[in-house]
């Protein structure tokens, strides 16, 4: 019934608010974007680096992951499944720990990885909860970066003891040992050594709180090298509570130590354990002391003990037994003779970091891996891993223009992948496919051919897979003589041409380009590096345990964008912190950076991002944190380089890795940071931080997809996090923020025809990342919550006929609301079973609609369009007859239904005027239009006209196809037997009425009913 209404000319752009509005300049993140959210697709096929296991002292149910990148999760269900407790902060974890005397409410986090490796991530102090995780507040160390341990006294909960590994990249005064008495409110420093010597590891006697074992490691991390040990690098003890401290060095090795691990025997706290890294390879290894550090022997070297030990140096002890001992290695390694032999715990990913044992059985442990968390019920012996904790790392991500698009990417040691960005029944672990092994970094998707290039670690294999055939060839390039080194960065560059799409890029010292997909090379620049050989000593890295992996290759091309105006306009930026361009496809150079205002000389130029709009646009990204600059750093120029301004705000925490433009409005700039993502609408004049349902995760590379809109994140320890649809953010101005209310345009909504029985089994433990919608989403910014009045929102065809209410949002900022495009379902008669298939709501056709929400005396509309997919076999004609013949079916169910309440109210009557005859002929006639007996599942009865036509509008409702013959002839066939019980009802209604008046409700106000 077409509705009449005053409506206000008010459209898409709202009303102009007389009163304040906020500007761009003081309004923040959590207000302005609303209801944009982010959704996470993992994957967990492969999850992530672990630093930290912790076991609830009590409940053997309960533990806690501290992970590398993607923040703190807990388990109430033995490590079945996991949940993330702390989003809203650095993602970065060294350490977890429970009080021992409130363990469910009381919990401390100290952030920072402390396996410092190259790829490590930053902390930011020190965080406590006193309800469980549902709130958290900083404690201190905002400066530490990396926190190792935590230990509460279980005497005294006021005294906190926290062991301060400190920075990785330079000098910092935040080190060593600190105590608190009085819960974290101030902190005294107990143990300091020198501003490159930090505490990795820290122990507590159980049985004596006064007794403390705290491990000084001097060590240092250049982006070209690494230093682990020296003179400062100590075992000490204390026994009055952190007041004096001794070394404990009697039987260790003479010279310099390095990184050396403590743990102390829950059963026996006289027996100690260290590994020590030492000068001489041969007195390297595990030590034990039997005399609570008084006297320590060497007994054992085997290389899974003495492995990269500045990575692997986590020793825990069984509670139960003190001679079972479990060493972090390349794959762990478990001693049930006091030390004196090791094997290799079961089958999992390799690089073990952390491991617990249960509370109530040693046989039950959980262990944290450069892969994830595994459960052993065993003793080790068999390994399973944690299906649920999306915890991958990528470096790099990339997007393809199928339908949905499809995300490739590599990881830190987990290889490269591609998997979908929406799947039937959510994304799931199954749905990823492997393209690398190794540490996967870029991975790319040819524009226009089934192939996918691929890299590991260094450019030591380039892979080209052609993904059709399932043929694989390496790639890269090579030496072209005998004198030719290539120098590539341990995350090599590589790029395709928007121009050519056989057109191949990939950068060592020099930026190489394939014409053929990578068959053939050609070297079209000079060394575009400073090629300091100071920085070239790779083979010396490592200090006294030789670390030469190729993670510290340095003086190397790091990102390569050619502009997709120009074709001969390539960028290129170098870890050493030059800014190359060249204007005539790589004839000539130009090196820009000294042209860059206030960035400090040699800062790593971690990505370039060449405009869509302008070929002499560009913007450069430099990340400073392994010279010990933590400043956000990126630029602007318009001119080649020429000039360059910063679009950094004071609104930015964090160093940048990587900038996104818009490819519609050049305002509207995304960045990714060490802590999140950060979205300006103004070209970075001010910066908000982007929240919703978005962790403080380092961001390591963002996409514009250009056909969906979404932005896809590639973060460093939470797997690929979407926006979908960043649309409305490219209008956001001040004058927007004026009006009342203000519509975003919303793209045409193709009507989804396809359907899957996929997705619904085997992965109950699983993660699965949330699909995008396939609803229409209409999107309007509100200035204000909308708290008083009325206020709702209706669809509409262009004729006023109301299709659908929907709820609208009300809170301030961006809202959204989804619509399926169905109309109601359908009032089914009332039986003693459901009537499933009148649980299906009809589609309405593609066309033209508006969305009108009316707040107050203010009326909006705002409108859209539906449109049919375009790879659909149906015809309009096809498309005329299932829209029909749903809407004929769908009007007889509520037809029946109506004629049912009718029959059931004239039955009531009889029964009260005991005119037993009228109610049993009434009954006899329900008795074939809906089912009276049996139930729902087991006792079902025959279906009568109710099911039939209800599963017949089902069917024809839901399918994508028109009717097949043999429905339109069931149609018919239900169309007679419904004509011919309302003729018999009628008869029998009509000679009741005449002699009994019965008021009834009409059928639009039982339509309306509940």
């Amino acid at each position: 019934m077409k509705k009449l209404r005053f409506v206000l000319t008010v459209f898409a752009v709202g009303f102009i608010s007389l009163g304040y509005a906020q500007t761009l300049d003081d309004i923040d993140g959590k207000a302005l974007f609303g209801d944009l959210s982010a959704r996470h697709i993992g994957p967990a096929l492969m999850s992530g680096r672990i630093n930290d296991m912790e076991a609830h002292p009590t409940n053997s149910r309960i533990v806690y992951a501290g992970t590398a990148g993607g923040g703190v999760w807990k388990s109430n269900d033995a490590g079945t499944t996991f949940n993330p407790i702390f989003d809203d902060y650095c993602q970065s974890i060294g350490a977890v720990a429970l009080d021992p005397n409130d363990p469910d409410k009381t919990i401390y986090v100290g952030t920072g990885e402390t396996w410092t490796r190259n790829s490590v991530s930053v902390g930011d102090g020190l965080y406590k909860t006193t309800d469980g995780g549902a709130n958290w507040n900083k404690i201190g160390f905002e400066k530490s970066e990396r926190i190792a341990n935590i230990i509460v006294n279980p005497n005294n909960s006021q005294e906190i003891y926290v062991g301060v590994l400190g920075a990785l990249w330079g000098d910092s005064e935040e080190r060593g040992v600190f105590k608190s008495s009085d819960g974290g409110a101030t902190w005294e420093k107990l143990l300091y050594v020198d501003p490159k010597t930090g505490c990795a590891d820290l122990a507590m006697d159980p049985t004596d709180p006064n007794v403390l074992y705290a491990s000084m490691w001097e060590f240092r991390r250049t982006g070209w090298s690494f230093e682990s040990g020296g003179d400062k690098s100590a075992l000490y003890k204390s026994t009055d509570g952190g007041k004096t401290w001794n070394k404990i060095h009697n039987g260790f090795p003479k010279g310099k130590l390095g990184r050396l691990a403590i743990a102390v025997a829950p059963s026996n706290p006289k027996v100690l354990y260290t590994v020590i890294e030492a000068e001489k390879d041969e007195r390297k290894g595990l030590y034990r002391s039997n005399d609570a550090g008084a006297s320590w022997e060497q007994l054992n070297n085997d290389f899974g003990i003495t492995v990269r030990p500045f990575y692997f140096s986590r020793i825990v002890v069984d509670p139960q037994n003190e001679d079972v001992v479990v060493k972090g290695g390349l794959s762990g390694s478990i001693s049930r003779d006091g030390g004196k032999t090791f094997k290799n715990l079961g089958n999992m990913h390799s690089d073990i970091h952390d491991i617990v044992f249960s509370i109530k059985d040693s046989d039950i442990m959980y262990v944290g891996t450069d892969g994830g968390v595994y459960r052993t019920w065993d003793g080790g012996t068999t390994m399973e891993i944690v299906e649920n904790l999306p915890l991958s790392q990528f470096y790099h991500i990339s997007v393809d223009d199928a339908e949905p698009y499809n995300i490739y990417g590599g990881l830190q040691d987990n290889g490269s992948w591609w998997g979908p960005s929406s799947s039937p029944g959510g994304v799931e672990a199954r749905d990823w496919n492997s393209v690398g092994a190794g540490d996967g970094f870029r991975v790319l998707k040819h524009p226009t051919k089934p192939i996918i290039y691929s890299e590991m670690q260094g450019a030591e294999n380039v892979w080209r897979i052609d993904t059709e055939r399932q043929l694989t060839k390496t790639i890269q390039p090579l030496p072209a003589s005998e004198d030719q080194k290539l120098r590539w960065n341990w995350n090599a560059p590589m790029a395709i041409s928007t121009h050519q799409p056989d057109r191949f890029y990939m950068g060592s010292q020099y930026l190489h380009k394939s014409e053929d997909m990578g068959d053939t090379w050609k070297i079209i620049s000079p060394d575009l590096t400073t090629n300091d050989p100071a920085k070239q000593n790779q083979e010396d890295s490592g200090g006294l345990s030789m670390d030469n992996s190729g993670a510290e290759n340095h003086t190397t091309i790091f990102t390569i964008a050619e502009s997709a105006v120009d074709e001969n306009v390539i960028w290129v930026g170098t870890d050493d912190g030059n800014v190359q361009v060249t204007q005539d496809g790589g004839k000539t150079w130009t090196n820009t950076v000294a042209n860059i205002p206030g960035l400090p000389k040699n800062t790593w130029c971690y990505h370039i991002e060449a405009s869509v709009f302008d070929k002499g646009t560009a913007y450069a990204v430099f990340d400073g944190h392994t010279m010990n600059d933590m400043t956000p750093y990126a630029y602007k120029t318009t001119d080649f380089g020429k000039t360059w301004t910063s679009v950094i705000s004071d609104d930015v925490v964090g160093f940048a890795r990587n900038i996104q433009e818009d490819y519609e409005n050049p305002d509207l700039l995304f960045l990714g940071t060490e802590f999140g993502l950060y979205i300006t609408m103004d070209g970075g004049k001010n910066w908000k931080k982007f929240t919703n349902n978005m962790p403080s995760v380092a961001v390591h590379y963002i996409e514009l997809h250009k056909k969906t809109n979404d932005l896809v994140m590639g973060t460093h320890g939470r797997g690929v996090i979407i926006i979908d649809d960043i649309s409305p953010l490219r209008s956001i101005n001040n004058d927007v923020l004026t009006k009342n209310l203000h519509f975003f345009d919303t793209p045409d909504t193709q009507i989804s025809e396809t359907s899957s029985f996929g997705g619904n089994f085997g992965a109950e433990t699983q993660f699965v990342g949330n699909s995008k919608t396939k609803d229409v989403q209409i999107k309007y910014y509100l200035k204000k919550r909308h708290t008083f009045g009325k206020m709702t929102m209706v669809i509409e065809d262009m004729e006023g006929n109301q299709i659908a209410e929907l709820g609208p949002g009300k809170s301030k900022g961006i809202n959204v609301v989804n619509w399926n495009y169905t109309r109601k379902t359908p009032k089914v008669a009332k039986g003693k079973t459901f009537s499933f298939g009148g649980f299906t709501a009809p589609q309405v056709p593609a066309g033209t609609y508006k969305a009108v929400i009316t707040k107050g005396k203010e009326t909006f509309e705002h409108t859209f369009n539906l449109v049919n997919d375009k790879n659909s076999p149906l015809s309009a004609k096809d498309r005329e007859l299932k829209e029909a013949t749903t809407m004929k079916l769908y009007n007889m169910t509520q037809e029946l239904a109506y004629l049912v309440y009718e029959l059931d109210q004239i039955v009531e009557n009889a029964a009260t005027k005991g005119d037993k005859k009228t109610k049993e002929k009434l009954n006899n006639l329900k008795e074939t239009l809906v089912i009276t007996t049996g139930d729902n599942y087991v006792g079902a009865a025959e279906p009568q006209l109710r099911e039939r036509m209800a599963d017949l509008y089902s069917k024809v409702a839901s399918s994508y196809d028109k009717p097949s013959a043999a429905e339109l002839k069931n149609f018919e066939v239900i169309t007679e037997r419904f004509n011919n019980a309302k003729k018999e009802f009628a008869k029998l209604k009509d000679k009741y009425l005449k002699k009994q008046e019965l008021a009834l409700m009409s059928f639009e106000d039982f339509l309306e009913s509940k």
